[in-house]
């Protein structure tokens, strides 16, 4: 492909997708209305398991505008397979039978029993409360380490356990490694469940084709494409005949990465009704049906020299899976085993996950899905290392970076990072901040004896991005198919339509996949459409999760652009009677080197082509090209972050007062775009971090079931960010990009919690689990107080201090 200089790409174009959705003209599933549309609402069970002894139904059906009610017996026959599970990360790995209805048993709060189909939605609802059902409430477990006791309730009772798998890995000599090491520091880490809450709940129409036997599915996804194929499947329906589109879609971040019981009911009931039928889910349903994220207990162990440099890694996990097995949700936590020896270079590594089944919602994909775990613990475990060996936190960093590398570099996970500089991003987030100034100010206060105490909090990370090659998917049981499909037309006038696999739910890919195509087609971005998230138009792609999008996607766009113009390029030489050697390409126009006023434009090559008269022989008409990417591997982007916080010790109030972040993606197409991901990221991050976290009682009862109880944070809670970024292109494809939507989500936890225990460090806490709460915090102030004025007592007496109630190893109460 000839080679342009870039006009559009790296500069900041305004989105194309904003004037629509700030002026109310997206179009949301919930917005789509169709002849004859019945909607449907679903009965959930109250407990979180039971057994299911008797459905009346008698009542609700009795009720105007009531069209029918369906329970298991009558749904789950009409169904050619249960809801799929698509990671098999071990061959024995344990996967119970998943209906859209539960028959028997139910397993978790919110497992759906019945469905009402009615005129209107608010008909179907009132009818769910004049449905009898009686339970025979069962044992509930919500612990994973009560779950795998041999004395639990089983989830499951045909497994005789609720261990669902579990997975190793290992390299080098863990254990030699860790036998004569001068430094060993152990720690215990939570990573609490979360309710993704994206700004848009999920929603589904069906409309049945009653001429073909087909089926239109319109709904709030992440992955139209793998949805049609798979609710083809499950449904009994011809792949061919089943259309899924993807509207404007509210936000997803892993939630709408999956195939749910309501999509397949859509199809079913639409099926059995012979006209359109809608779900819309509501929040509180949300909280319960809408699959979770996290939920890991993480124990690690580092072993290193005296001078902190890294000898050894192990890791332990505990993984909650939930009731189910969701279509990704055994394969989360085994893929951050990949990424828990973070950016630091050592030789000796050992992995195992156990995933645990409980009477709770399923886990599945959450913002980073896996890495943002693995990076907490590491970052985490780094700091603690630092306050062993005596040295500062960006010291320890620093002597156990890999040097700067450009080409594929072997970890101690046995993966392959392609490009890292940390370096430079420390050395320049150091500066952003003002590091010396910060450590000044906290020293004074400090000294002060100031009530709030300012922490600073370091992150250095690496992601895994891209989630492509196909036979490393295949490798790690996920089966392959990694690739992701662009098609690029240009049309009679010279303007374009670029066709792409992804599908968008607030990245910008409208906007970037322009700027891509119109710097290789020599046009502007306004002179370019992009079509997307309807199978019928878009037939081929992958979707769009794990930051995926602009490494795969995005370079199959650059690469069939690329082949439009080597096509255009022989076309222009026939017009111009010149070889095609001579042709040279720039700013939409073909020219003879050396004669520049021999030339044509890149629209009338486009018009020559469509009219298919002079072209040179054997060539076929029109200008449009298809391109299939699926890289070599992986994309590691990585960045250094520093949390700024005050911590009040009085109340154990926690302020984000400033963040600094330097990222490195590659190569930047729009940073308008890139610096909104990161914002976003961040603030996800965070959350996490101080306020977010799903509590479950004892008997299975979701506690933080909507928004008063949930602590989301908003706009006041969400600090300035001064962000900057390092280029370091990736050699994994042709634009070195390396993807930018997760990153902030995973370097911001562990800078946030490591600041916060920074600033309560002279108060001798040294560990706090997600979220700091005000509680927390205080609590751990008071333990740490309490532990050394024990330590206190019994040097004076020589016993040891009575151990205080709630309070773990490190001093944190147990929560």
């Amino acid at each position: 492909m000839t080679e342009q200089a870039q006009k559009y790409v790296g500069g900041g174009v305004p989105r194309k997708e904003d004037p629509a959705l700030v002026t109310g003209k997206a179009t949301w599933t919930d917005n789509i209305k169709l002849p004859g549309m019945l909607h449907f609402a679903l009965l959930r069970s109250p407990m979180a398991h039971a057994k299911i002894t008797n459905i009346d139904a008698s009542e609700a059906l009795a009720m105007p505008g009531v069209q029918a009610v369906y329970t298991a017996e009558d749904i789950n026959n009409d169904m050619a397979a249960g809801l799929p599970c698509a990671w098999l990360v071990t061959e024995d790995m344990k996967s119970p039978v998943h209906q859209p209805l539960a028959k028997d048993e139910v397993k978790h709060l919110g497992d759906a029993v019945a469905v009402v189909v009615a005129d209107d939605r608010y008909v179907a609802k009132d009818a769910l409360e004049y449905i009898d059902v009686d339970y025979e409430e069962l044992p509930v477990v919500t612990k994973m380490e009560d779950a795998l006791k041999s004395d639990s309730p089983l989830v499951h009772e045909e497994f005789g356990t609720n261990e669902c798998y579990t997975w190793p890995l290992a390299t080098g000599d863990v254990d030699e490694a860790f036998k004569n090491a001068p430094v060993i520091v152990k720690e215990r880490y939570i990573q609490q469940r979360l309710l993704p809450t994206a700004i848009e709940c999920r929603a589904v129409v069906a409309n049945p084709d009653p001429v073909n036997g087909g089926f239109t599915v319109y709904t709030a996804t992440q992955i139209p494409h793998i949805l049609k194929s798979v609710l083809a499947g499950i449904c009994g329906v011809p792949e061919q005949k089943m259309r899924v589109v993807a509207p404007d879609v509210g936000g997803g971040f892993g939630s709408k990465l999956n195939i749910y019981a309501e999509e397949a009911l859509a199809v079913v009931l639409a099926r059995k009704l012979g006209v359109p039928v809608k779900w819309v889910e509501e929040r509180s349903e949300n909280y319960l049906a809408t699959t979770h994220g996290r939920d890991q207990i993480q124990d690690l162990e580092i072993a290193a020299t005296s001078e902190g440099k890294i000898l050894g890694l192990k890791v332990k996990l505990l993984a909650d899976m939930g009731a189910y097995l969701q279509i990704f949700t055994p394969g989360i936590p085994t893929f951050g085993g990949f990424m828990f020896p973070g950016v630091y270079d050592f030789e000796n590594y050992s992995f195992e996950c156990k995933g645990v089944f409980t009477n709770k919602t399923p886990t599945d994909a959450y913002r980073g899905a896996g890495r943002p775990e693995a990076a907490y613990g590491i970052e985490r475990i780094m700091d603690s290392l630092a306050r062993e060996v005596g040295v500062a936190p960006e010291e320890i960093r620093r002597r156990n970076f890999y040097e700067p590398f450009d080409e594929p570099t072997e970890t101690p996970a046995g993966i392959q990072y392609d490009s890292f500089n940390l370096q430079g991003a420390l050395d320049k987030v150091l500066e952003l901040a003002d590091y010396e100034g910060l450590r000044a100010e906290q020293k004074r206060r400090r000294d002060d004896n100031d009530p709030v105490q300012l922490g600073i909090g370091f992150s250095t990370y690496t992601e895994i991005c891209g989630l492509a090659p196909s036979q490393v998917l295949a490798a790690v049981g996920l089966g392959g198919a990694g690739w992701e499909a662009a098609t690029v037309r240009m049309l009679a006038s010279g303007t374009v339509e670029v066709v792409t696999g992804t599908t968008p739910h607030g990245q910008g890919h409208v906007t970037s996949w322009s700027q891509i195509a119109a710097d290789v087609l020599g046009v502007t971005p306004d002179d370019v459409e992009v079509l997307h998230g309807d199978t019928a138009i878009s037939p081929l792609g992958r979707d769009t999760y794990g930051s995926r999008s602009l490494t795969v996607g995005g370079v199959a766009v650059h690469l069939a652009a690329g082949k439009v113009v080597e096509k255009a390029k022989k076309i222009a030489a026939h017009m111009l009677e010149a070889a095609e050697d001579d042709i040279e390409f720039e700013n939409g126009t073909f020219s003879v080197a050396g004669s520049p006023d021999q030339n044509v434009s890149m629209a009338t090559v486009a018009g020559e082509a469509f009219l298919g008269i002079n072209l040179p022989e054997g060539m076929e008409p029109n200008l449009t090209e298809d391109s299939s990417f699926d890289p070599p591997n992986f994309t590691y982007p990585f960045g250094a972050h520093i949390c700024v916080t005050e911590v009040d010790t009085e109340t154990g109030f926690v302020k984000v007062r400033d963040y600094f972040a330097v990222d490195d993606c590659g190569p930047i197409i729009n940073p308008i775009i890139a610096d909104g991901q990161i914002h976003g990221g961040i603030a996800q991050g965070l959350a996490q971090a101080i306020y977010e976290e799903a509590i479950y009682d004892e008997d299975g009862n979701l506690v933080t079931g909507s928004m008063l109880d949930y602590l989301i944070p908003g706009a006041p809670e969400i600090p300035h960010f001064t962000l900057d970024r390092t280029i370091t292109p990736s050699p994994s494809n042709p634009l070195g990009v390396k993807g930018i939507g997760e990153a902030g989500t995973i370097g911001s936890p562990p800078a946030a919690v490591n600041s916060v225990i920074d600033a309560l460090s002279t108060h001798g806490v040294t560990h706090i689990d997600m979220p700091t709460s005000p509680m927390k915090v205080w609590t751990a102030i008071q333990n740490a107080k309490g532990e050394r004025a024990g330590t206190r007592d019994a040097d004076r007496s020589g016993r040891p201090a009575q151990a205080t109630d709630n309070v773990d190893e490190k001093g944190s109460e147990s929560l």
